[in-house]
């Protein structure tokens, strides 16, 4: 009869096959450094978030222009400023989409192991 407290042997074959593919990630992300550390960070930071600002701050300028040069009970300025949220929105959401994709691209597989001491048939000499 099982106890309720212990888990099976394949459970805890599983959940060190986790810790093992996330430890190996981890040790390949602090040799390969591929992002800069804090300083990429900050920057791709300040990069998204003038991607979202400048085609609003443009979209509001020309609606106040328009709304200037003639004027009408529409409000070109609002339009335009919420046109440009939603282009800048847009970028930022491809720009962070297409770093995730080579960020995933750039980290080792799961099962596979990345250094030849992980590997059983290295270590032999087969």
């Amino acid at each position: 009869m099982k106890t309720p407290g212990r888990k099976s042997r394949a459970q805890t074959h599983l959940f060190a096959k986790a810790i093992a593919n996330k430890e190996r990630r981890k040790l390949y992300a602090r040799q390969a450094k591929p992002y800069g550390g804090v300083w990429f960070g900050f920057g791709f930071a300040g990069l998204v978030g003038w991607s979202v600002v400048a085609p609003t701050l443009l979209g509001m300028g020309l609606g106040i222009w328009i709304d200037f040069q003639f004027p009408s009970r529409f409000s070109w300025t609002l339009a335009l400023m919420l046109a440009g949220l939603t282009l800048g929105c847009l970028i930022a959401w491809e720009w962070v989409s297409q770093e995730q994709e080579r960020m995933a691209r750039d980290q080792p597989p799961d099962d596979s192991p990345q250094f030849p001491a992980d590997s059983p048939n290295e270590k032999e000499g087969t």
